[in-house]
């Protein structure tokens, strides 16, 4: 298992659970609706590698993988990304929040050994 203390992995698991909920939701519930700039597939690649990393991330730290660090490292990466994405589109504040709690999250837990 992990060494980092458990409501900091909680925490990150829930955060990067929560952000591939809302990166999902918000496409399928607000950008398909929306069309136009909401569409650009550079935005909705980046918003679809923000959900799988997230799922990515979660899983690796519940199942107390030695690598996620690695993996939380980019999936604050990707989150940052796409928060900037999202916010330039406009309308997508959930979106943008759960994202940078996310870049956030992961950040931290990237830094630590």
């Amino acid at each position: 298992m992990t060494s980092e203390p458990t409501s900091h992995l909680d925490e990150c698991i829930e955060h990067c659970q929560e952000c591939h909920r809302t990166c999902l939701e918000s496409f399928f519930e607000h950008c398909l609706n929306a069309g136009g700039k909401h569409l650009e597939s550079v935005d909705v690649r980046l918003m679809m590698d923000c959900a799988q990393i997230c799922q990515v991330s979660a899983d690796f730290m519940l199942r107390g993988s030695a690598h996620h660090t690695h993996i939380c490292r980019e999936c604050a990466e990707i989150c940052s990304a796409c928060a900037q994405s999202c916010e330039a589109v406009g309308g997508m504040e959930e979106c943008v929040q759960a994202c940078r709690d996310c870049a956030e999250s992961c950040r931290a837990m990237g830094e630590m050994r």
